[in-house]
């Protein structure tokens, strides 16, 4: 009798947790949420402290601070080539693990910087660990959603970026009050650490993952299923679906860069505000942007869901988000900080509305295990744009003290991104390998 009560208690232990529902992928995705905004916190501090930093580091101005960011953009292009190999290799664990370790002791070496050189050498160094986040981000993605949900979670994790560049306001003046503006590098960096105990214990593959249920599963398996092989970067490299996506990073991409490292230091110039003043315009403007990010992968995600192909729907929702854009070629002209305010924080919105659906575009194209080297070829593109674009920054604003060239380039990069988009993929049909 015992022996039986314990196998009836057994059954129905094995009966409930077969048939319960579970919503692990959301966790994973609040994970990959949380990633994104450390990732843009260790990266946004230099940006926050761009005046106060040039009063204290010798010979740093708007053209050395260029290079000092282009330093971060080429060791992100650089990490790009080797981060979506090397994710498809190790795995979205393993790879995420040793990424995060790296970028976060790197976060902290700005805080021992003395020099343009030595701050430009520690940015390089956060570039190269930082590169991976994106690969494996929307590995994770494609390997723990169906297609119809990827665009909504790539969106969910894609707004960490914003989050993490309206933390950096509220909390760095805080950090430079009470442990130096070296020991905000040190506190900031160390947030990393701190994630990667929790993705140790916690991440599993969905099929090795103790707490999905049968239900979940099969859901996350629910798309037809795909032959399993390592895609070299040889077969990737000619497929016009990957120069597509690569070729829309090239151009977008450095806005993204130009909003992040430029914006901060340009509000609290053009309108003489203090590093304390310039936190609610700077918060708001990012803000605003929370909106595009989640909201932009929402729209093609309902769109699918109703029967709409994925042509349709994720170039529905990539145009609405350029129009969105276009109205920041008038920021330099408006002279109210309010209105420039929410002239950026509609373009910060539209682009990351962008992002989400085209950060979606290779899993819609490629076989899951080609996705990440796609991402990671796209990512190197967007991060020599960026290279470039902070290396003219620099120029423009030192020699001509203005910003009217650069925003009207901000308007112009998205339209011309779509239409490359579309004649390269008419039809975002798979693509087929040589």
């Amino acid at each position: 009798m015992p022996q039986a009560g314990t196998q009836s208690r057994s059954f129905f232990r094995t009966f409930r947790s077969q048939n319960r529902v579970s919503h692990q992928r959301w966790v994973i995705c609040s994970l990959l949420f949380a990633a994104t905004v450390i990732a843009y916190v260790d990266r946004g501090v230099i940006a926050y402290l761009k005046n106060t930093l040039e009063s204290v580091i010798p010979g740093l101005n708007d053209r050395t601070y260029g290079f000092v960011t282009a330093a971060f953009t080429a060791a992100y292009a650089i990490g790009m080539v080797v981060a979506g190999g090397f994710t498809d290799k190790l795995g979205t664990r393993k790879a995420f693990a040793i990424a995060i370790g790296i970028w976060s002791v790197a976060a902290m070496l700005p805080g021992a910087a003395f020099s343009v050189a030595t701050f430009g050498i520690a940015m390089f160094l956060l570039g190269l660990g930082e590169a991976a986040n994106f690969p494996v981000c929307i590995k994770t993605v494609a390997e723990w959603f169906p297609k119809r949900e990827r665009a909504l979670a790539t969106g969910i994790f894609n707004s960490g970026a914003n989050i993490g560049n309206i933390v950096v306001p509220i909390a760095v003046p805080a950090l430079v009050m009470l442990v130096s503006w070296r020991g905000a590098f040190v506190v900031t960096g160390a947030l990393g650490l701190v994630w990667l105990l929790f993705w140790l214990v916690y991440y599993r593959r969905p099929e090795q993952h103790r707490s999905v249920s049968k239900s979940e599963l099969e859901l996350i398996l629910s798309d037809p299923a795909e032959k399993v092989e390592s895609v070299p970067w040889s077969r990737v490299l000619p497929c016009r679906e990957t120069w597509a996506f690569a070729t829309a990073k090239f151009l977008t991409d450095p806005i993204w860069w130009f909003y992040l490292f430029w914006i901060p230091g340009y509000l609290q110039s053009i309108f003489h505000l203090s590093l304390s003043e310039s936190r609610v315009p700077v918060v708001l403007a990012y803000s605003i942007s929370i909106v595009g990010s989640i909201g932009g992968g929402y729209l093609s995600s309902v769109m699918i869901k109703r029967g709409i192909g994925a042509n349709v729907a994720r170039k529905t929702a990539m145009l609405l988000c350029a129009l969105l854009i276009a109205p920041i070629f008038a920021a330099p002209f408006v002279h109210h900080l309010w209105p420039v305010v929410a002239l950026l924080g509609m373009a910060t919105a539209g682009h990351q509305g962008w992002s989400a659906n085209l950060f979606t575009l290779p899993s819609d194209m490629f076989p899951k295990s080609a996705v990440a080297s796609v991402i990671g070829i796209g990512g190197m593109m967007g991060a020599v744009g960026g290279v470039l674009f902070q290396l003219g920054t620099g120029f423009i604003v030192y020699f001509t003290h203005s910003y009217v060239t650069l925003f009207i380039i901000a308007c112009l990069a998205y339209p011309v991104a779509f239409l490359v988009i579309h004649a390269i993929t008419p039809k975002l049909a798979p693509a087929q390998f040589e």
